[in-house]
């Protein structure tokens, strides 16, 4: 079952709307204020999770009457309402779950998402956060990237909570063999992939993997 977890954060509309058009999704989860682009967007989430302490009441009060699922928590938990909306997906027994809104606003919120992917990552599901320039993923395994298929220009590789051991990067503009790849490394910013294919190669650690495109105005690193 593919699952869509819509979060309270930045969501441009027009991408977010085409991307779901796109892509088949059989479950929605709206956490907190991520029911707003539901209720504007026509989408009637599976389940809806949070505090509501960020949300438009008046969205809350519409679910409501529709006898929508919702799950209320208090404020003062010690989940985000993203992690709740990612163990939801998992306890319905997701077999891949995509994350709009996970980006843009507080930094502390972006970075407690990009932490949960590992939530997903510990029972073998595939998870990733998409904004209109970016695709994160976290990969404790080796992978392979088609060209034709890849979310924009740039691949950007970051070590994830512990070093990446014996590292080799093949069929990209900056490859490596053998690295070991720390988390204060940032070698693995703005790769490109100049083959139809390329491979990560990896003995052990896990990766933090950003497809990314530029948009105008973007600043360079």
């Amino acid at each position: 079952m593919k699952t869509l977890i819509i979060s309270g954060g930045n969501i441009d509309f027009d991408f977010a709307l085409d991307f779901i058009r796109k892509e088949s999704f059989e479950f929605v989860i709206a956490a907190d204020r991520g029911m707003e682009f539901c209720r504007q967007a026509g989408i009637q989430p599976d389940r809806i999770v949070g505090d509501f302490d960020s949300c438009d009441s008046e969205a809350l009060q519409y679910f409501r009457r529709q006898d929508a699922q919702i799950r209320a928590y208090r404020p003062q938990k010690d989940s985000t309402d993203t992690e709740i909306a990612m163990l939801t997906a998992l306890e319905a027994k997701s077999s891949e779950i995509v994350i709009l809104g996970a980006t843009g606003g507080r930094i502390d919120h972006m970075l407690g998402n990009l932490k949960n992917l590992s939530l997903a990552l510990r029972q073998g599901v595939p998870c990733r956060i998409v904004d209109p320039c970016n695709n994160m993923y976290l990969a404790d395994r080796p992978l392979t990237l088609k060209k034709d298929e890849q979310f924009g220009k740039y691949v950007s590789l970051l070590a994830y909570a512990e070093p990446v051991q014996n590292l080799t990067l093949k069929g990209f503009f900056y490859p490596l063999c053998g690295y070991t790849m720390t988390c204060d490394d940032a070698i693995g910013i703005s790769n490109e992939i100049i083959e139809e294919e390329a491979s990560i190669f990896f003995d052990k650690g896990r990766l933090i993997v950003i497809e990314s495109r530029d948009r105008a105005g973007s600043p360079a690193a």
